[in-house]
């Protein structure tokens, strides 16, 4: 596998995506994935709020989250939140790299990547590419934050092993590899969180990534979340100190 980043300018509020795409995306092949910093996307489409003083960055949190724990219930001042199935600090909102501006997440995000993903399909004529938006997280347990995928066209998202043996014989029966995920942690280090300025990547040589000639439909992104309930964590997510955001 090997992970480019692409260096640009200072991508500031309402520019096009496709403008900055057709600046800084040039040699791309079939098979290649390329990867888009959420935090672009959002400031393309104008979803930035003023850190000026008078937002309450709180009550923004809470608006933008399906379910929070708030502040005192959480360490280090931060809150916790759940936002589009996702565990993720403050909502996804960010104001480092944001030029005074708290940066929400993208709104209609696996539209937007289904956009890009027919755009540059088109425009290069190539019929087996990928585009991937992520974004960081922190993880339980763990210092430092890693790359998570927030959207995908044109590829599976995760590699099933159910049904398949693994070096003995036996038959794997829960095992589903994420790919998405896998790749935006590889391209987050290469991307990188700080001054670096590489707001996109693109990765070649992944020959365990299954490449579709199709968009997502609206089940299969649903079929990639799992219900709290059900979920393996659940212990520790199904509990009444979180509530429900949107308001």
């Amino acid at each position: 596998m090997i992970v480019t980043a692409i260096k640009t300018h200072a991508i500031t509020i309402s520019e096009d995506i496709f403008t900055i795409l057709d600046q800084y995306i040039h040699d791309i092949y079939e098979k290649d994935v390329i990867v888009v910093t959420s935090k672009i996307v959002s400031i393309c489409q104008g979803r930035v709020v003023k850190n000026d003083g008078t937002t309450d960055k709180n009550a923004l949190i809470r608006k933008e989250a399906q379910l929070y724990i708030d502040k005192p219930e959480s360490r280090y001042y931060v809150m916790l939140t759940i936002k589009d199935n996702i565990l993720i600090s403050s909502s996804g909102i960010d104001q480092s790299n944001g030029n005074g501006y708290f940066v929400l997440w993208p709104e209609h995000i696996h539209e937007v990547t289904a956009n890009i993903w027919k755009y540059l399909r088109s425009k290069y004529r190539l019929k087996q590419i990928g585009v991937l938006v992520t974004d960081t997280r922190a993880t339980p347990l763990r210092w430092g934050t890693i790359g998570v995928g927030l959207s995908w066209c044109g590829f599976e998202p995760l590699k099933n092993y159910i049904g398949e043996p693994d070096i003995f014989g036996e038959k794997l029966r829960m095992t589903k590899a994420s790919v998405i995920d896998g790749l935006s942690a590889a391209a987050d280090m290469v991307i990188g969180q700080g001054d670096e300025q590489t707001p996109l990547a693109i990765i070649r040589d992944i020959p365990f990534v299954q490449f579709l000639n199709k968009q997502p439909s609206d089940k299969e992104i649903e079929d990639l979340k799992i219900d709290p309930a059900d979920d393996l964590f659940s212990p520790l997510t199904d509990t009444p100190k979180w509530k429900k955001g949107g308001a």
